[in-house]
């Protein structure tokens, strides 16, 4: 039987953490850590990856947005999943999954065993991260403890981008596979630390969502219930895993669909057969969710007319595929075209990844301070200037100091400005009962985001490539088309920020009245 953390302080109790509360926060915000950096592991890592196995752009790019289709195409899916079986039970799984997906994605030689393991780690990131901040929510005591353990979940969080970068420029000037590998070793530490420190979850009248008045068994520990015996159609249906692998499916026949074009063509099956592909697994989905029992996708009337939501996270998607669209561009002209080195190259982009996380914990006193629809166009407007920097003409030879540094930092200016104020925009009008399905749905969007940012930019380069022998000024020229997405993404989001300027009356239903 594991032994549970100590139940928490009242506030006239002495306020500090003790060794176990320690412990557990720091396995949360160590796997949240490992969680955050994924995606920019992959961002330095790819030309390696391309080198190794083979493969052009509009592939390699699998490592970048499996991950991200992983997390976003299966979040509310998680959510679901912890709710029916326990977080205890569910977190301690998903590391396991991720050590073995970290194991197998280092030792790939084909592309789609890489695409395989890069979609596990995401599911497992989507089990993971929220299940974190809800056991800190539920363990930690109210007041000034609580607070203290979201600022380092939400610092190891932000800081997971920049120690992505760097760990990866380091490890791949060895080999790439050595990027992919080395979270196993960690997060088989946390869990080893997690089998002792994450607790279980009430069972009997005080626990939430409990169904019967009976009292608890034993002898009032924490502990996970055990799943009642179902048939496989009924658990189907209690999970919607159709529904689930449908949207899945669908994404990733259309991410499939657009970086074939470029090579294939309309009129090549390869190219249109996914993309019809996805158009069918949509209709699918609309049926499902229909005739489903407990629909994945339900979206409540409150959440539909919530402009706060709709705004931030539009907004939150064009900042981060943008953002994500620009560095797949930066590291294909800085490695590929320049010959830099990984370690050369994620240096490089530090301007863009280190200020968010430097201000990690100053962005709620922003927010308070200037106000959020304020802070995002600000945001916004950086981050369109900053690309509009890079469409300047003669793009060739790299000029670091006037081109590429003041774009980053433009760059990294609009996260520290907007991200946080974004994030609390969308959640500021949502009731309590709305506030888990709104937050899924907003992080949903930025995931996905990434995901159709970076498969379009993949796909410009590899349509506007220049002819076989032609200089690197010839190929930095033919960046332009897949800049100018990045620049209109830019453009949407500035557009979005500023419909948020006008004030809103908040839905009826909302305690709130501000944003």
């Amino acid at each position: 039987m594991t032994r549970t953390l100590p139940a928490p302080v009242g506030a006239g109790q002495d306020e500090r953490f003790g060794p176990r509360l320690w412990g557990l926060l720091l396995v949360l915000a160590g796997n949240m850590l490992i969680d955050a950096l994924e995606v920019s592991v992959a961002v330095v890592a790819l030309p390696a990856i391309g080198t190794d196995l083979g493969q052009p752009p509009t592939v390699t790019q699998w490592a970048m947005t499996g991950f991200a289709a992983g997390f976003g195409g299966l979040l509310l899916f998680g959510a679901r999943v912890v709710t029916l079986l326990g977080r205890r039970r569910v977190y301690l799984a998903a590391l396991l999954a991720f050590a073995a997906a970290s194991v197998l994605s280092a030792l790939a030689h084909d592309p789609w065993l890489l695409l395989a393991t890069r979609l596990t780690k995401g599911f497992c990131a989507a089990l993971t991260a929220p299940t974190g901040l809800a056991i800190i929510t539920s363990t930690f005591p109210e007041g000034r403890p609580r607070s203290r353990a979201v600022s380092v979940y939400t610092l190891f969080g932000a800081g997971g981008f920049t120690a992505g970068l760097l760990l990866s420029g380091w490890l791949t000037e060895t080999s790439w596979r050595w990027a992919f590998a080395f979270p196993a070793p960690v997060v088989l530490v946390l869990f080893a630390c997690g089998l002792r420190l994450i607790p279980g979850e009430e069972t009997g009248p005080s626990a939430p969502g409990a169904d019967a008045p009976s009292a608890p068994k034993g002898r009032g520990e924490l502990r996970d219930q055990p799943p009642r015996r179902r048939t496989i159609a009924t658990t189907a249906r209690r999970y919607d895993i159709p529904g689930a692998l449908t949207f899945l499916g669908a994404l990733l026949a259309l991410v499939q669909g657009i970086t074939q074009l470029p090579t294939h063509g309309w009129s090549d099956p390869r190219a249109v057969g996914p993309l019809c592909t996805a158009v069918l697994l949509v209709l699918a989905l609309r049926q499902i969710e229909r005739r489903s029992a407990n629909p994945l996708l339900a979206v409540a009337p409150s959440l539909r007319g919530n402009p706060a939501l709709i705004r931030s996270a539009l907004g939150a998607a064009c900042l981060n595929g943008s953002y994500l669209g620009l560095l797949f561009v930066l590291t294909y002209q800085t490695q590929t075209l320049a010959g830099w080195s990984p370690l050369r190259t994620a240096l490089a982009l530090l301007p863009a990844a280190a200020p968010p996380a430097l201000t990690a914990l100053a962005s709620g006193r922003l927010v308070a301070r200037f106000g959020a629809p304020r802070l995002v166009v600000a945001g916004a407007a950086c981050a369109f200037a900053g690309i509009l920097l890079q469409l300047r003409p003669y793009p060739w030879p790299l000029d670091y100091p006037g081109r590429m540094l003041p774009t980053l930092l433009l760059v990294g200016t609009a996260f520290v400005l907007s991200f946080a104020a974004l994030n609390m925009q969308a959640m500021s009008r949502l009731t309590p009962a709305d506030r888990l399905t709104g937050s899924g749905l907003y992080q949903t969007a930025v995931q996905l985001a990434a995901v159709l940012a970076v498969a379009l930019t993949a796909a410009l380069l590899a349509a506007h490539a220049p002819a076989p022998g032609a200089g690197p000024a010839a190929a930095a020229a033919a960046c332009r088309p897949a800049l100018a997405l990045t620049a209109a993404l830019g453009l949407l989001g500035l557009l979005v920020g500023l419909t948020g300027l006008i004030r809103t009356p908040p839905p009826p239903s909302s305690p709130h009245h501000g944003e």
